[in-house]
């Protein structure tokens, strides 16, 4: 089996990171091929913020763990260190599709170099709360953008589960 096809069927969401920061030249590897996703037209709508801060990572942990309606302290990235949040301008009409094959994008290239991760939602209320608008104030955006995901990325504390069976019919032909 080719490497890509591998990684694409061995990838698994991680939900328990080592707080080890993630490679520097990965990080960039791993942001490089989001934003080589497939686009609508080509229009590159998204946008990837990258978090690394702790302070700010820490915060838009509380703030999302807030929106879930989690309880206090709970960590809805799971020990993850770097936080790549992805969104995307919402005046394009393939916004959210554009967004998502970014975070599919980022997912299997980290998987590609042993680096783990997981698709968190809520960046939509996220980034239109008070948190949002001052992340977007503080980078000097003014464009209307709207949260798709944020794809928390570190190192496995443990292996990876097996994947669930594919389901029967999850394809049909004509």
């Amino acid at each position: 089996m080719n490497e890509t096809l591998k990684i694409l069927e061995t990838r698994r969401s991680c939900r328990n990171f080592k707080p080890d920061m993630v490679n520097s030249d990965d990080l960039k590897a791993i942001i490089r091929a989001g934003t080589y996703a497939a686009t609508g037209m080509g229009k590159q709508s998204p946008i990837i913020i990258a978090v690394t801060d702790k302070e700010t990572r820490d915060a838009l942990s509380e703030a999302n763990a807030k929106i879930a309606g989690m309880p206090e302290g709970t960590d809805p990235f799971y020990g993850a260190p770097v936080i790549l949040i992805v969104l995307a301008k919402k005046d394009v009409v393939t916004h959210i599709y554009d967004g998502s094959l970014v975070m599919g994008n980022l997912m299997n290239a980290a998987e590609s170099l042993g680096v783990a991760s997981i698709w968190i939602h809520r960046a939509k209320e996220e980034f239109e709360s008070a948190i949002g608008k001052e992340i977007f104030a503080k980078l000097g955006i003014t464009d209307e953008y709207e949260g798709i995901g944020h794809c928390a990325l570190g190192y496995a504390a443990g292996p990876a589960n097996d994947p669930a069976p594919r389901k029967e019919d999850y394809v049909y032909y004509i």
